[in-house]
């Protein structure tokens, strides 16, 4: 198997009306709240969080959406980059805005972007991928990943994930704990 090598450059780059266009998920698995085996016992949801090489709290995986791709390839092309993790995109939680100091431009000069996340249910952790040697990955509790979170923009996407996990799955069917 070939090496995965992490997307570099700005060349490709999507914008829109001032704002660089993002792509990230919310990765998520399910853990048995017991330890019986039991396939029926109540699960509880986890997220998957990244550390930030330029600061201290966590963050999703999400980076530039770019033009040779769709906005779904970008945010699993960035779960993979960044967090080393495969699986199944569900659904779009909505579109965040917010400021980037590390991402000011000449197409963006005031760091605007705009990210559009998803739910990714994980299915393969990877032993390695492009960006591990700066990344470390995290497996918290909702409750946990709400407190770790580096930026506002995402604690509003994780609300966003635990209301559309809470209609889709309701919190009776296949788990849908959040602790």
């Amino acid at each position: 198997m070939s090496k995965l090598v992490a997307r570099t450059g700005r060349h490709q780059q999507r914008y829109e009306k001032g704002y660089r266009l993002v792509a990230g998920c919310v990765p998520f698995r399910y853990i048995s709240s017991d330890d019986s085996g039991d396939p029926h016992s109540n699960k509880i949801v986890e997220v998957l969080m990244i550390n930030s090489p330029s600061g201290p709290g966590l963050l999703f995986p999400k980076g530039g959406w770019e033009n040779d791709e769709t906005v779904e390839e970008a945010a699993v092309r960035e779960a993979i980059e960044e967090a080393g993790v495969r699986g199944d995109l569900m659904d779009f939680l909505g579109y965040y805005e917010f400021r980037s100091k590390t991402h000011q431009d000449e197409f963006s000069p005031e760091g605007l972007c705009k990210a559009a996340m998803f739910a990714l249910f994980v299915k393969e952790e990877l032993e390695s991928w492009p960006e591990q040697s700066t990344r470390n990955r995290s497996w918290l509790a909702v409750s946990e990943a709400l407190g770790s979170l580096r930026h506002a923009w995402m604690r509003d996407a994780l609300e966003c994930f635990c209301k559309w996990h809470e209609d889709k799955f309701g919190s009776a069917t296949g788990g849908g704990g959040f602790t």
